[in-house]
């Protein structure tokens, strides 16, 4: 008795519908067409003044002496990084940015997580807490200024004569300490924000499994190390990069309290002296690529910092 082997015959594939794709990318650019104006929008709000910026820092151009423009290459970028006062403000900008980054999310976590708690007045005090974020950053400026750091009226030496009596020293915490002074006020405005992102990022942990972890006898420090800091490496990489991004551009707050004086002016106070007081345009302009250079930078190393460190606590 022979076996006939019966092979399946092959179907055909089916022809393509062309009907079916046009109408498929159809409803795509239906979807897509209105975004387009918003796009084009942001595109000519945001982009365009960059690249005309770009444009401009290769031209020595100077309003003083307008005759004398002409296209000079390199010559801005050269004089940006050989011109001591600028890279004293690359190195002001570039330490300003890491305490202030480091510090506000160190405080914002650890007053995330308080908040996180059950207690009484709790809405309350988170609404208290987000308060210096939404001060206007000049007017957060002047407070810290003639507020807290003057040394004949201000809070900070009230407290000293209080506590020591009327002999007291009344330092001057502006003049002292200058650079210290303009990272404490950015700090205390921008640890609301810090503690914000954070703050979600907690209440989006799943409960269940943290209860389990400590019914099966892990402790407080443990749940937080394993549990917790895995789970908010994304929220903290947010907050450091916003951070990052926002602080290194910072300008109310060396324009008012120091005016750029005393070893403060940073990249962009810097080229608000380089446009507005010398009318140099292109090496405002090389500046400001530097800038947005360096803000790139920064933020990219802080990613990968941040990343790499929650990595490892999560081994």
């Amino acid at each position: 008795m022979t076996a006939v082997a019966t092979a399946r015959p092959r179907t055909a594939p089916p022809p393509k519908q062309s009907g079916t794709t046009e109408r498929s990318r159809r409803e795509i650019w239906s979807r897509r067409l209105p975004l387009l104006p918003a796009l084009v929008f942001t595109v000519i709000v945001t982009q365009l003044p960059f690249v005309i910026t770009i444009i401009v820092s290769f031209i020595d151009w100077n309003s003083l002496n307008p005759s004398e423009t002409h296209f000079g290459f390199l010559d801005n970028y050269i004089n940006v990084f050989s011109d001591d006062d600028l890279r004293s403000s690359i190195f002001v900008t570039i330490l300003m940015t890491t305490v202030v980054v480091v510090v506000s999310t160190v405080l914002g976590l650890v007053i995330a997580l308080l908040l996180d708690r059950n207690f009484i007045g709790r809405g309350i005090v988170r609404t208290i807490m987000i308060a210096p974020f939404l001060i206007v950053p000049v007017a957060a400026a002047l407070v810290w200024k003639h507020a807290l750091f003057n040394p004949e009226y201000g809070l900070f030496n009230g407290l000293l004569t209080t506590v020591f009596g009327p002999n007291a020293p009344q330092p001057d915490w502006i003049s002292n300490t200058p650079l210290i002074a303009v990272e404490v006020s950015l700090i205390w405005q921008w640890t609301p924000f810090m503690m914000l992102i954070l703050l979600a990022g907690l209440q989006s942990r799943p409960l269940d499994v943290i209860e389990a972890a400590k019914v099966d006898g892990a402790s407080a420090v443990q749940v937080f190390r394993y549990m917790t800091l895995p789970h908010m490496r994304q929220y903290i990489e947010l907050a450091v990069t916003l951070g990052a991004i926002y602080i290194v551009q910072n300008f109310d707050a060396v324009f008012t309290i120091t005016s750029g004086g005393l070893g403060t002016a940073n990249l962009p106070y810097t080229i608000y002296q380089e446009f507005f007081v010398a009318h140099d345009y292109g090496g405002a302009s090389a500046a400001g690529v530097v800038v947005v250079i360096g803000t790139i930078f920064i933020a990219t190393f802080a990613l990968r910092t941040v990343s790499g460190l929650l990595k490892e606590e999560s081994v």
